[in-house]
């Protein structure tokens, strides 16, 4: 079976506007399949830094003299460029989807699909996986994370009984998690509750928000003008924050305007409409039917 197919593969590339002798960062390598694209457009003189937390990841490394893997999250994309005396790049590609790899995988716990560890680190050098969260957080912070990065009309509830489950019983497991949430999974919308459930859940372990406008700022600091940024993303929270820092320059949405009322913003934006998958692609991929691709080039 693949790592995973990325979505969009053709629409984000094509977004980066490759000159051939240039330095890309993906800044999600995963199974590498963008990266390789990448990298078949460069000459000898290019060069493509990869950045994955997750240590599955390295296995898909590439051997090739224009390529370097660092084993890192993207929140700290600027450090590492800089250790590498990197200090502006061309273009950076983000595809920030869980992989299938990490889907699939019983063991990681990002699945209600299957019984295993209630896990969900990318990096399992983190200190703390979901159970711990679900074991440790109180009342208040859980029905928190439910309803902000999940947004569960009943995250007051769910919350509620997770405290209650475990006075008794010590959450550890993907099959605990769907005792909790099964009073709340209506038969009609069983699949996208649960799913949204674990999405709050994995968002809070990986501390995704953050991570996201943290590369998200540095990338536009290591853009060389005229440089591209290509990113996909899954879920409305993402696509919002990424939108907003597209069109405006911050993660609001705040429109800031000069003497003259021209809007100011650190972007052109090359799509003006967010980019979705072809008919075709959503079928022969199902993954990729909520990815939504946004492309921006840094001013002159």
């Amino acid at each position: 079976m693949a790592y995973h197919v990325p979505a969009l593969l053709n629409e984000s590339i094509e977004g980066l506007d490759i000159r051939p002798s240039g330095v890309y960062v993906d800044v999600t390598f995963g199974g590498g399949g963008h990266a390789r694209e990448i990298l078949r457009r460069l000459n000898n003189d290019g060069r493509l830094i990869a950045f994955d937390q997750d240590e599955d990841a390295i296995l898909n490394a590439i051997d090739d003299s224009r390529f370097t893997f660092v084993r890192s999250n993207f929140r700290f994309l600027k450090n590492y460029l800089r250790y590498l005396g990197v200090d502006e790049v061309d273009g950076v590609l983000a595809d920030l989807g869980v992989s299938s790899h990490h889907f699939d995988d019983a063991g990681r716990g990002f699945s209600f699909r299957f019984e295993g560890e209630l896990d969900m680190r990318m990096n399992r050098r983190a200190p703390k996986s979901a159970a711990d969260i679900l074991n440790e957080y109180p009342k208040e912070k859980l029905r928190d994370l439910f309803l902000k990065y999940g947004e569960l009309k009943n995250a007051h509830k769910i919350a509620s009984s997770i405290v209650t489950y475990r006075q008794t019983k010590k959450i550890a497991s993907t099959n605990d998690l769907l005792a909790i949430l099964e009073p709340f999974a209506f038969k009609d919308r069983e699949k996208k509750i649960l799913a949204q459930a674990f999405q709050a859940l994995r968002i809070e372990v990986n501390g995704e928000m953050e991570a996201l406008t943290e590369m998200l700022t540095q990338a536009l600091l290591v853009l060389k003008p005229g440089g591209r940024l290509s990113v996909i993303s899954y879920h409305s929270l993402e696509d919002r924050l990424v939108k907003n820092f597209f069109k405006t320059g911050n993660f609001e949405g705040t429109l800031i305007k000069d003497f003259y009322g021209n809007v100011e913003t650190p972007f052109e934006q090359v799509s003006r409409k967010v980019i979705v998958p072809a008919e075709e692609e959503q079928q022969e991929n199902p993954r990729s039917r909520s990815a939504k691709l946004r492309i921006a080039e840094k001013k002159k």
